[in-house]
């Protein structure tokens, strides 16, 4: 085995480091203005550490009633929204990826054309249509619409998860005497736990974070959710409160951090169980 030389390994982690920079220092830039004063902030002097403490801000931001029901709502909607996610794409995914023919190409299109609009173009349709079946306004409307709006993506990512699974231990169980429903829970779903973990932190940080559909469809202040409540630290000019606000934010991070830290654990003992299996 050829050694590398020691230029290149410096170059890989300088460029591994740089990555991490990129993607961390919003998070940091976040987190230091959170312990910032108001007048810091609206000077717009570039310190990434505060050079005032300001422990209140988050005393503030958990003082908003509003703030603490509107992180339950999200929970509820987010929650709802991965389970059911979930559970309708694991057996969509794999008649996709089985099928032959003209259903599966008339299926990977329709899943491909879904993600071509924007969802601002059918924001007026979707609000009639609540309207109508008196959904709108409601967490349950809203979660149908992100299990919507989620949907096609997942099912993209599980179907490929799927045609990597060979059909050759499928055959196997099946001369074994296994029916398809014991195929799918004893072979398919221990194989697909990766795909189907990730499609659970996917669809969990989608709802957790979504803001437009969310403004569009939920009025009652009492069903607000995360995103949204956010918007009361918002003022007119010169009165917005910064530093709660970006409490507030990172507050909202720590339920997905947790979220994206327990399956991750499981995101990769699956991946280790697939291989063993496979």
């Amino acid at each position: 085995m050829t050694k590398r030389p020691w230029y290149s390994t410096a170059l890989m982690y300088a460029a591994l480091a740089g990555y991490l920079l990129f993607l961390g220092f919003p998070l940091l830039w976040l987190l230091s203005a959170s312990f910032k004063t108001s007048s810091e902030l609206n000077s717009l002097a570039v310190n990434l550490l505060p050079a005032v403490w300001e422990f209140g801000n988050y005393v503030t931001a958990l003082e908003r009633q509003s703030l603490i029901t509107a992180a339950g709502n999200s929970f509820v909607v987010s929650v709802s929204t991965m389970v059911i996610t979930v559970l309708l794409s694991m057996p969509m995914a794999y008649a996709l990826a089985r099928l032959k023919g003209k259903l599966r190409a008339a299926g990977t299109v329709w899943i491909l054309t879904s993600q071509v609009f924007p969802s601002i173009l059918i924001i007026i349709p979707l609000f009639l249509v609540l309207r109508t079946i008196q959904l709108n306004d409601t967490l349950l409307g809203l979660i149908l619409v992100y299990v919507t709006f989620t949907m096609p993506f997942t099912l993209w990512m599980l179907q490929g998860y799927v045609a990597a699974i060979p059909r050759e231990l499928e055959e196997a169980a099946e001369m074994d005497g296994a029916g398809r429903l014991t195929i799918l829970r004893r072979v398919v779903l221990p194989l697909l736990a990766p795909g189907l973990v990730a499609t659970a932190m996917f669809t969990f940080v989608s709802a957790w974070n979504e803001f437009f559909l969310a403004l569009v469809l939920i009025q009652s202040p009492e069903l607000y959710t995360l995103p949204i409540a956010l918007r009361s630290f918002l003022g007119a000019e010169g009165q917005t409160e910064l530093g709660p606000l970006a409490a507030g934010a990172i507050l909202a991070t720590i339920p997905s951090l947790i979220i994206f830290s327990i399956l991750q654990k499981k995101l990769t003992g699956g991946m280790l169980a697939g291989a063993v299996k496979g």
